[in-house]
């Protein structure tokens, strides 16, 4: 419990901090309290992928929903998760992909769907290396730069860290530099930023989630050819898309909805792109419990 507690608030303490250095979505004070049926729905995705190719799936999501909500739809990728959820809390964001634990620093969000993938709603995080590198544990990973994904991904840094601590690799501070050294410490924007300081050699290992590797969708085939996994660690809840609480009703009803039929037919692909598997619905309680557990 102590180690469940203190690793609760290192996490705490990362998303203030970096809520702290954002900049909050300019927008109407009072959209908080005012409900979407016919006004800009905002979905907001976290930066996990290539910027160009989130750029593309960026416009095809806003084609999609804007036919079958019959309103506007405009798609954001903000720098942080801090700054989807301070959108939930002043009402400039109505919809947003987000990771288990930044739901749980959510307050103005609820769970409307998840993803499921192979009939699961958890996942693995993978530390991946380039294939040429001779480690095979995360044990041969002492002393070397790495880099997680960012500070409040579950995959790429709560994940990881707690199996440190697991294993006794870093002490109830919770500190990873006591493991990987002091400055070998580094942070991305997601997981493709990670990545890439291995692939360039400013880091020795990166911190990811599973189908970073394992599925084309966020590295080309070059690079992912490059790359060999380390360890694994998990289970790690599926990602979330979160509503903003002030949607009820027919409102959120007809998102859901609209959200479910891309598990239908040619839709799928622009689903996977998206949101990498099957989307379904869950408890929230039940799928953040175990995420929960981990922090």
């Amino acid at each position: 419990m102590k180690n469940s507690i203190t690793l609760f608030a290192l996490f705490a303490l990362s998303v203030l901090a970096l809520a702290g250095c954002t900049t909050t979505p300019t927008g109407n004070s009072n959209a908080a309290n005012t409900q979407p049926s016919a006004q800009k729905l905002v979905v907001a995705l976290k930066p996990d992928k290539n910027p160009d190719q989130m750029m593309e799936e960026r416009k095809s999501l806003e084609r999609y929903l804007s036919e079958k909500l019959g309103r506007p739809v405009e798609v954001i990728i903000p720098t942080s998760a801090a700054v989807i959820n301070e959108g939930f809390s002043n009402g400039t964001i109505d919809l947003g992909y987000l990771s288990a634990n930044d739901l749980i620093n959510a307050k103005d969000a609820e769970l409307l769907l998840v993803g499921e993938i192979n009939g699961s709603t958890t996942y693995k995080s993978y530390w991946l290396a380039l294939k040429d590198k001779p480690y095979d544990s995360v044990d041969d990973l002492r002393g070397k730069p790495i880099a997680f994904a960012s500070k409040t991904s579950t995959s790429g840094f709560i994940m990881p860290l707690w199996d440190l601590r697991q294993k006794n690799l870093v002490s109830d501070k919770n500190d990873p530099e006591e493991f990987f050294g002091k400055g070998n410490v580094f942070f991305g924007t997601g997981y493709v930023s990670a990545v890439e300081r291995v692939l360039n050699g400013e880091a020795e290992a990166a911190a990811v989630s599973y189908y970073v590797l394992d599925e084309n969708k966020h590295l080309t085939d070059e690079q992912r050819a490059k790359l060999k996994k380390v360890a694994e660690q998990g289970a790690v809840p599926t990602h979330i898309i979160a509503v903003r609480k002030t949607i009820t009703g027919a409102d959120r009803d007809k998102l859901k909805a609209a959200l479910l039929s891309m598990n239908e037919g040619a839709n799928t692909t622009l689903r996977d792109k998206l949101f990498t598997s099957k989307l379904v619905e869950a408890d929230q309680e039940a799928h953040l419990k175990l995420s929960l557990i981990h922090i």
